[in-house]
């Protein structure tokens, strides 16, 4: 595991763009798994600068969301479906065709799972996926307790959970209760991954990343069997004085 460390979130941001650029200069058909939520936003935003100004090319690229809440429609201002889209997909050339996201809205969801783990394999695979992690050290949205060997699935969300994204809604009871997720194992097969941790809110899920036992209970723990894990820390999630 390499640990890149970063001064603040800014610049944990221009460094997770330098890293994921790079790779696309490399191989212009890269798969690439996204994250939502409030730390990637910053990567999301050098990457459409970088685009604007040098014409940096997603056409060749296949993207793969991590999750996606159940019971909201696409369009809804909170779906991640509508993330992607503000924060990134209407900025640059990606085409439609070559976006996946989980299928929440299915009246089968567990079918819509089994064809994310097919879109997966057929398109073999995520070659870097970005991460983010939960206090509680949720991965996607697996939660405490979810097993190691779990592919996309549907999950009950933790409180916790609902409470961190609490602040993307109105009031909590607007928080779905349930979503589909990529499956431990689902983000364990991607070739590399990128975690990005920031805040003093992630240092003690940080700590116990780096420090703490392998358990289902912490479910980011698996990250230490990766063989190409890089994790970009700011100082305040690293906790140094």
């Amino acid at each position: 595991m390499q640990i890149i460390k970063a001064r603040d979130y800014e610049d944990m941001s221009v460094k997770a763009a330098e890293v994921v650029i790079s790779h696309l200069k490399q191989n212009p058909a890269l798969n690439i798994g996204f994250a939502t939520g409030g730390t990637p936003v910053g990567l999301y935003e050098h990457l459409i600068e970088d685009h604007k100004k040098h014409q940096t090319s997603y056409q060749e690229v296949t993207s793969f969301n991590l999750d996606e809440y159940i019971g909201l429609s696409y369009d809804h201002p909170q779906s991640y479906h509508s993330y992607m889209k503000e924060h990134l997909f209407n900025h640059i050339d990606i085409r439609q065709d070559q976006i996946f996201i989980p299928k929440s809205n299915s009246l089968d969801p567990e079918t819509a799972c089994a064809a994310y783990e097919d879109a997966l394999f057929t398109h073999g695979g995520i070659d870097t996926q970005i991460l983010g992690i939960g206090s509680n050290g949720h991965i996607g949205f697996n939660e405490p307790g979810t097993s190691f060997q779990s592919n996309t699935h549907i999950v009950q969300l933790e409180e916790s959970t609902r409470a961190a994204n609490a602040r993307y809604f109105n009031t909590i009871s607007e928080v779905p209760t349930h979503a589909i997720t990529m499956g431990i194992a689902s983000i364990m097969r991607s070739k590399e991954i990128l975690l990005l941790v920031s805040g003093q809110s992630k240092k003690d899920a940080l700590y116990h990343l780096l420090h703490g036992e392998e358990t289902e209970d912490f479910p980011a723990s698996i990250l230490k069997r990766h063989p190409r894990v890089t994790v970009i820390a700011d100082h305040d999630a690293r906790g140094e004085s």
